[in-house]
């Protein structure tokens, strides 16, 4: 029987097919169809199961990556949207925490609030910090604000009352009375959505998540309707930031944990090959349609944080650490009003696409770059299957780009592919050399369908010495779902020095996150036996305003002393200084609940295949070189032990890779290109 991955991007929509004993695997690709990204699903998994002569019965397994819930954030497109607070507290999304996006440039704009002012309400009641009841909930008042939002006719609500990650009755109260009189809008409660200290981040991550929440039941509706359409019995799993897999209804409640979805499985993809080939230490280079995604893997794990932005808005949900830029191989190049040449982060995405793919795009792209200098194939890609209209693109370089600079298309050309390998260069160090790590102990992972294009010149410029790209990159992220688990994170802040007369309030916490997560494992239908539970702790020394994460693999007795050793290890390491003497304040219990799901193995290949190359194209690489007769060679052709050096290509359907003069490339067991940088 078999398992489907899908990763829906901004360009294509990425397909991996795996059998469930043995491991083989197919792959597909078809244009994404931003309008609606599951015609886009459907179509590639009945291409997929035609092509592959399987009935629909043969598929037993679904899991996709969606970025539905970050593009209406992006692109402003989410729901009429209401907030319900206590009373005084309307414009905590407004004041925020009083900082500017950029502090020396006054015209970047901090977003506008979720919700406008006049949505936003006020109700009576008062929590206090330590959840005791200070004024009780008016309940007339709430059932005035609910009918004051249906004459608004808003579709979605959240309720963030003050202090309810400590006690959610008022909040609970409040859904329930909009629920009566609101029953057809969609309505979330922060103490589901996020119970964790923290208003500002605790509100604007509801209110997330109540913005995209309609039309994310929307697109779900028609992606279980397009699946079931195509014979497929099985509910399909939708990947979330944290790289688990979450059902159908899971995302329903909280669509805002899906943002960062496709490129989270990317990342989980990754560290389980590096794992496997013996490379731990990775930087995944992960180069789409629409931007550049980069992460860290150190010791065979990646890395995650607990708080990051969307579109400028705080998301606190646990997400695998990923660094986004707007450089992806669809990124338009510009000149700006003092006549310097610019590369993104604006994008020719799916619909009009770069100029070389003849889908009406007329304005110069990275990929339109690539295709000029003949590093990707000037006459066709996708095996064959996508003609590129190669005088077209440089007819347009030329025209918006190298006569209005004064300079020849190759420059022109390469110039561009020069600033889009700095910004990716900088993204990179962002999330390693100045976080302390030493890039001459890492390899780059490169994937994505224009990863491979440019890793080798990323990887010579920030000092990494190997590259290593999978089988079928551009469909890494996409395979990277079909090696993941059913996961979701449960939270609980409390407040307290760490003491031996406090400890006994933590142990009982994660007893109460235990119950949840159970609970929430058995909606998920997971056995006990495929049961696993990781819990953490985030703390802080007294005095300090933020936290630092402290992995706890024993609750019982004597974990006090285990707790407070790995928190001044932790502290270290994430600061590079400890206290040993000073008291630690626990703020936060965090438990993440897994359900193992059935993997197909990661198959060492036969070895064989020789190094022959199936043809010649002349390349240019750069001033120092210019043209150069380079080899082209398939990868499919190429099987384990394989040898080759550059000036060369290699082609295959998702993805190729370009090898500079004086580089080397050795096929490994699994079939992944293992390249020295020189």
């Amino acid at each position: 029987m078999y398992r489907v991955g899908v990763d829906v991007g901004g360009t294509f929509t990425d397909l991996v097919l795996v059998h469930g004993g043995d491991g083989t695997t197919r792959f597909h690709k078809v244009p994404s169809t931003p309008h609606d990204p599951s015609e886009a699903i459907a179509r590639g998994i009945s291409e997929l199961i035609g092509n592959n002569g399987l009935q629909a019965s043969d598929i037993l397994h679904i899991g996709h990556g969606t970025t539905v819930a970050t593009n209406l954030v992006i692109e402003g497109k989410g729901a009429r949207c209401a907030l319900v607070t206590t009373r005084g507290f309307r414009d905590v999304l407004d004041i925020g925490r009083q900082t500017r996006p950029h502090n020396f440039d006054y015209n970047v704009r901090k977003p506008e609030a979720l919700a406008p002012r006049k949505w936003r309400k006020g109700v009576t009641e008062r929590m206090a910090a330590n959840g005791d009841v200070l004024v009780p909930l008016d309940e007339e008042e709430a059932r005035r604000i609910a009918l004051e939002l249906k004459e608004e006719g808003v579709e979605a609500v959240a309720i963030c009352l003050l202090h309810s990650y400590r006690n959610p009755a008022h909040e609970i109260r409040v859904g329930e009375i909009l629920r009566e009189i609101l029953p057809d809008t969609y309505i979330c409660l922060s103490s589901e959505v996020l119970p964790e200290f923290r208003e500002y981040e605790r509100f604007s991550t509801t209110m997330l998540n109540a913005k995209v929440g309609p039309r994310m039941e929307g697109y779900l509706g028609r992606f279980l309707q397009r699946v079931k359409a195509a014979g497929i019995v099985h509910e399909p799993f939708t990947i979330h930031s944290n790289g688990g897999l979450m059902s159908v209804e899971a995302v329903r409640r909280f669509p805002v944990r899906t943002c960062l979805s496709g490129p989270a499985a990317g990342v989980v993809g990754a560290a389980m090959v590096g794992r496997a080939i013996g490379r731990p230490n990775l930087v995944t280079f992960d180069v789409g349609g629409t931007s550049t995604d980069v992460s860290l893997i150190a010791g065979g794990e990646a890395m995650f944080s607990s708080s990051r932005s969307v579109a400028g808005y705080p998301v606190k949900t646990p997400m695998v650490d990923i660094h986004v830029i707007g450089a992806g191989g669809g990124s338009l190049a510009w000149l700006d009003d003092a006549g310097s040449l610019k590369v993104g982060p604006q994008s020719a995405g799916a619909v009009p696409g770069p100029v070389g793919y003849g889908q009406g795009g007329d304005r110069p792209t990275i990929t339109d770059a690539q295709i000029a200098l003949h590093r990707l194939n000037p006459v066709a890609v996708l095996d064959g299957k996508m003609p590129i209209f190669a005088p077209e693109a440089k007819h347009e370089l030329k025209k918006q780009v190298a006569d209005p600079l004064g300079l020849d298309l190759e420059t022109a050309a390469e110039g561009i592919i020069r600033i889009a390998n700095a910004n990716m260069s900088r993204a990179i160090r962002s999330v390693s050399t100045e976080r302390g790590y030493d890039l001459s102990e890492f390899a780059l992972f490169a994937y994505g369908g224009a990863g491979p294009l440019h890793a080798l010149d990323v990887a010579r410029e920030c000092g990494i010495p190997t590259v290593i790209i999978p089988p079928e990159p551009g469909n890494m992220c996409a395979r990277g779902i079909l090696l993941t688990d059913i996961s979701f994170d449960f939270v609980g802040s409390e407040i307290l020095l760490a003491r031996p007369d406090t400890w006994s309030r933590i142990q009982r916490r994660f007893e109460q996150l235990r119950g949840s997560a159970d609970q929430w494992l058995s909606e998920e239908e997971v056995v006990p036996e495929n049961r696993s539970y990781q819990c953490f702790i985030d703390a802080r020394y007294v005095g300090q305003n933020f936290e630092v994460q402290v992995p706890m693999e024993d609750l019982g007795e004597g974990s006090l002393a285990l707790f407070e050793a790995g928190f001044h290890e932790a502290h270290k390491k994430e600061y590079g200084y400890n206290v040993p003497t000073r008291q630690i304040e626990i703020i936060n219990c965090r438990m993440k609940a897994v359900g193992a799901v059935g993997k197909a193995p990661l198959a060492e290949l036969e070895p064989g295949g020789g190094s022959r190359p199936d043809a010649e194209r002349d390349i240019y690489f750069g001033a120092g070189h210019g043209w150069m007769a380079s080899k082209v060679y398939r990868r499919v052709n190429l099987g384990p032990g394989a040898k080759l050096s550059g000036p060369a290509v290699v082609e295959e359907m998702s993805s190729t890779t370009v090898i500079r003069p004086g580089q080397s490339l050795e096929v490994d067991a699994y079939g992944n290109l293992i390249i020295n940088i020189a």
